[in-house]
């Protein structure tokens, strides 16, 4: 019986010459597409992609077939469109997602579908923690890993005083509860924490506040479009020269542009950082500018790179027979995954366990300084498995 592609699949399937009699393997994307994180859920399909176009269009001998949905970044709407790929289009990998919120919705289906999700960005501790599954894994990071290793940084600085802010949201509370951790283990402490509903950008209260406070620097969690306007009105507003501001690495990652001159010199803590100057990173870096040139390779584009890794990683151990759950996903939990940006394992509850480093702004790049902290792995509190 002949099989029928419509839609995006079909012009997916096309591409990569999925016309052929071999086995597929359905993936299904589940990524933003529009609104403020429009710009992350594309580099991350263009990173995954990249590395399937890298072995040939295949996998494990097996021939993908992409499904898209727009995600929107509403978590009311994630139940609903993770069934569109669970149970309308059948997938058999879920890739998502941007917006932790939404990645707790989609990780629930996952679970109760039983079906393989590997998120490449969404950092929601509870996934990982309590409601860490068989069946979930991240090629990312957990909010709090950036967070703590920057605390760390701001510390070493000699700073003694914080106030810290993003948006109220899960991410934004365990990034800065992760800052707050750290830096007060060594000795600091975070006097304030503002936030603001997610995804408005009104900050001049807030700066305001920040400036009345005169904390010794400021760790802040924001993303996008709400990241470029958060550094532009923090330099607008003539806070740099007193106060200083650090972030996680969303702060810069796929923002510089731009941000601008506003954003030269800080410093941000991340996974990933522009011209680590390894033979892997470099060949990675070039391709991607190769085959998607409006886009920088950024940390988005690697995570998307590195869940096609993991997956393919799986697939490899059970002759691509996607069928196998159990094997597939025990090869997933003990590959170490030769990233662009460093090797790194997975914990049991399917978290990286990876090197942060402390990266600064120069023109249009994240350069690193240092590793903050080495392989640090997310406690993953409440999980089970651990």
């Amino acid at each position: 019986m002949k099989k029928v592609l419509t839609g995006t699949a079909l012009a997916v399937a096309m591409a990569f010459g999925a016309g052929a009699a071999s086995a597929e393997v359905k993936v299904g994307f589940m990524l933003p597409y529009s609104g403020t994180f429009a710009q992350l859920g594309e580099a991350i399909e263009n990173g995954f992609k990249l590395y399937v176009q890298e072995q040939g269009g295949k996998l494990a001998g097996q021939e993908i077939t992409y499904f898209r949905v727009d995600d929107e970044s509403n978590p009311s709407k994630g139940p609903d469109n993770a069934n569109r790929l669970i149970k309308r289009d059948q997938v058999d990998i879920l890739v998502g997602t941007v917006h932790s919120g939404v990645a707790m919705a989609l990780a629930k289906a996952a679970t109760d579908s039983d079906t393989t999700l590997i998120i490449p960005n969404a950092g929601a501790g509870a996934i990982t923690g309590p409601l860490c599954s068989k069946n979930v894994f991240r090629s990312s990071f957990s909010n709090w890993q950036p967070g703590y290793a920057m605390g760390a940084a701001a510390a070493e600085k000699g700073h003694k005083t914080a106030v810290t802010i993003s948006w109220n949201y899960a991410a934004g509370k365990e990034s800065t509860d992760g800052f707050k951790e750290s830096f007060e283990k060594a000795g600091g402490k975070v006097v304030k924490h503002l936030t603001l509903p997610f995804p408005q950008v009104e900050f001049q209260p807030l700066l305001t506040e920040i400036a009345a406070t005169k904390p010794d620097v400021v760790y802040t969690f924001f993303a996008g479009g709400g990241a470029v306007k958060f550094v532009q009105d923090y330099a607008a507003a003539g806070l740099r020269k007193d106060i200083e501001l650090v972030g996680a690495g969303f702060l810069t990652d796929g923002t510089l542009k731009a941000q601008g001159e506003s954003a030269q010199g800080l410093l941000t803590t991340l996974h990933y950082a522009d011209g680590l100057n390894t033979e892997r990173d470099n060949a990675f870096r070039e391709n991607y500018k190769k085959n998607f040139p409006k886009l920088p390779p950024d940390v988005y584009a690697v995570q998307g790179y590195d869940a096609a890794q993991m997956l393919d990683a799986g697939l490899k151990a059970v002759g691509g027979d996607v069928a196998k759950k159990d094997q597939m996903r025990d090869a997933i939990r003990n590959a170490t995954i030769d990233s662009p940006r460093g090797k790194f394992t997975l914990s049991k509850s399917g978290n990286p366990v990876q090197d942060m480093y402390l990266r600064e702004v120069k023109g249009e790049d994240n350069v690193p300084v240092k590793v903050a902290v080495k392989a640090l792995a997310d406690p993953s509190v409440g999980c089970k498995m651990n």
